[in-house]
């Protein structure tokens, strides 16, 4: 069972820089482990600590029911796909898929069957013969993953497998290894700073800042419950809104004051949020919004049905416009803030004309200015 299991770990250079500040997460057996945070985060380096090619400062990585700190890489039943794919280019697919097992003296009857059962789960035993050169970077990127594949190991790593590729291919290969995943039913800790990949990739996510993991959950946990701000800004495409604004009473509740065009309008809060402020009436608070929250008022109708919630629908001056097909992302300005609204695309106005959209905060969460921690 490869469970992996990483406690209270630091990384300290010698200059006394800290990069990791203290690391907790536990994934099961078949996990996918999703590792994302802007450039500098130190998720690479708590990748390279997982795979030995780091030492650990302070603290305990478990593989199995071993701790493995002082296990050399070679000893760690681990295989690694790279941001740069790492083929030998003077070998065939084939010549590189069975490079490890070579090295660990399997028989080549068995390192046969090996090769082709990898090749037929990546679907490409037609590429067997070519070398590198004659690849493109999605079926050296595949050739990569079927090196990995044929070790058997109990723990798979990815650094940023997909970066080097277009956008057209980084879906289809994000396809491609989550239905790999599916198949081995393997332990996956997988690398990135794009938050689509976190999303749709992974089991657990873990949403890393200045070497702290500032949430670790679910895709959906952290995208409708963000433990900061940080998390509810970098999780989400496009990015939460977020409005700087008072708390006034509103009845037995709350609501917030939404300044638009010279005007304010009270955006009545759902019980379950304004219980959780009413100590803050009168104080300003930042309030998040995703952008399907945020939408004309014949889709927010139609979605109608959050506990009696209805959404408060407000006259807004349209500043510009995105048609993306399915949806057209639609700008306004509210608190000194541009708000990204998606909506109907037959239901979007033009930039310079008035529309009314209507503010669902049945989703909605609030943050304090600042700590920046959620509050409700």
């Amino acid at each position: 069972m490869a469970n992996l299991s990483i406690r209270n770990v630091r990384k300290v250079y010698p200059n006394g820089n800290e990069v990791l500040k203290g690391i907790n997460m536990d994934i099961d057996h078949g996990q996918f482990l999703i590792l994302v945070g802007g450039s500098g985060c130190g998720k690479s380096t708590l990748l390279n600590m997982i795979a030995g090619l780091e030492s650990v400062s302070h603290g305990e990585i478990m593989i199995g029911d071993r701790v493995v700190n002082n296990v050399p890489p070679k000893s760690r039943d681990i295989a690694m796909v790279f941001q740069s794919y790492a083929l030998y280019p003077t070998m065939t697919v084939r010549e590189n898929i069975s490079f490890g097992l070579n090295i660990r003296k399997v028989p080549k009857k068995e390192q046969d069957i090996i090769v082709d059962r990898v090749a037929e789960t990546l679907q490409m035993k037609h590429l067997l013969d070519r070398k590198p050169a004659m690849l493109s970077g999605g079926q050296r990127q595949r050739v990569a993953m079927g090196r990995a594949i044929a070790r058997d190991p109990a723990l798979f790593l990815f650094d940023e497998p997909l970066s080097n590729l277009d956008a057209k291919l980084r879906v289809e290969m994000r396809a491609e290894i989550k239905l790999l995943h599916q198949r081995l039913g393997s332990t996956i800790v997988y690398v990135t700073h794009d938050q689509i990949e976190a999303m749709t990739l992974g089991d657990r996510i873990a949403v890393m800042k200045d070497g702290v993991v500032q949430q670790f959950g679910s895709p959906q946990e952290i995208y409708d419950s963000p433990s900061n701000l940080f998390v509810a800004g970098f999780i989400g495409s496009p990015s939460m809104n977020f409005l700087r604004g008072k708390l006034h009473a509103h009845g037995a509740g709350a609501a917030f004051a939404l300044e638009h065009a010279g005007e304010t309008t009270l955006l009545p809060l759902p019980a379950n949020i304004a219980g959780a402020v009413v100590g803050r009436i009168g104080s300003e608070i930042i309030l998040g919004i995703r952008p399907e929250h945020v939408t004309d008022t014949a889709s927010a109708r139609a979605g109608e049905g959050h506990d009696g919630y209805r959404p408060t629908e407000v006259a807004c001056t349209v500043e510009l416009t995105e048609p993306t097909g399915p949806d057209t992302l639609v700008f306004v300005n509210c608190n000194r803030a541009r708000v990204t609204c998606r909506t109907h695309p037959r239901s979007a106005a033009t930039p310079g004309q008035r529309m009314t959209i209507a503010f669902d905060l049945s989703k909605a969460v609030l943050f304090d200015p600042e700590d920046e921690q959620r509050v409700a």
